[in-house]
């Protein structure tokens, strides 16, 4: 009889694990989120340009909506204009005759549903990767691959970096951002681990000469990473807004930001 009801019990439970349930989340009108990276890879004309545009969605959607039918343009201090035609309705707005300039202001001009948004940045210079480091016996656990890539930064400059490693297993890419304060005309390097890398793998490694503005706007994001972050004594994670400013109703602000890249880029196998 004791079994009996045992069973009776786990039935009950089981069954109602299976009941659905509704969560009533709150809901917002759709945000524009720009993601507008001009990058100039070193070694090449920086020509070819794209901005990305989509629209901020419920939580459990499976697909980011793009947003269609904007006007994309970038000027310069000399009145250039270079216009950012849509690829279909991919949301991708595409350029082939940018011309990039070192310390060039570059002014974004986005036109969509009506409304203006506007970003001004300075398209800035990086330096070489002057080799990486590998370390096989790296993390906690003493098992994890370490990259160090080091790079010489100037001497008597001010410079921010943005690195990025993608490696080609399935995991996010890393993102590290870096300053000069203390290492002012030193060689220094950024750094990757990742636990699963194995002997021939690749990473590819980019570091993105960047403006003071875009190393603070980075650091904050990246502080509310639950990779970065996440410590009892951090500040709660809160809505981080970018350079690119809504100028026919503020409120309405976008997401995303304009920033304007030399990059160095090195392509690594794991040894």
């Amino acid at each position: 009889m004791k079994n009996y009801f045992l069973y009776i019990l786990l039935i009950v439970f089981t069954t109602s694990c299976e009941d659905v349930i509704d969560l009533n989340l709150n809901t917002a009108e759709p945000k524009l989120v720009i993601d507008a990276s001009i990058n100039w890879f070193k070694g090449t004309i920086g020509n070819e340009q794209q901005i990305k545009l989509s629209l901020t969605a419920p939580y459990f959607n499976t697909s980011v909506p793009p947003a269609n039918g904007a006007i994309v343009s970038v000027s310069d201090s000399n009145s250039n204009i270079f216009n950012f035609i849509e690829e279909g309705n991919s949301g991708v707005y595409r350029n082939t005759t940018f011309v990039p300039v070192i310390n060039e202001t570059y002014t974004l001009t986005i036109i969509y549903n009506g409304e203006t948004y506007i970003a001004t940045e300075v398209l800035k210079s990086v330096v070489d990767i002057d080799f990486v480091e590998q370390n096989d016996n790296g993390g906690f656990s003493g098992t994890e691959t370490e990259l160090k890539a080091y790079y010489t930064d100037p001497e008597d400059e001010e410079n921010y970096y943005f690195f990025e490693f993608i490696s080609d297993i399935p995991v996010i890419p890393t993102l590290e951002v870096y300053e000069d304060e203390f290492t002012n005309g030193n060689q220094i390097f950024g750094f990757y681990t990742e636990a699963e890398l194995e002997a021939g793998d690749q990473v590819i490694i980019r570091n993105y000469g960047v403006s003071e503005r875009f190393y603070e706007f980075m650091f904050i994001l990246l502080q509310q990473n639950s990779e970065e972050g996440g410590g009892p004594f951090e500040t709660q994670p809160a809505t981080i807004r970018g350079n690119c400013i809504n100028q026919t109703n503020p409120d309405n602000f976008p997401l995303g930001y304009f920033r304007l890249s030399e990059v160095a880029e090195l392509i690594y196998t794991v040894q």
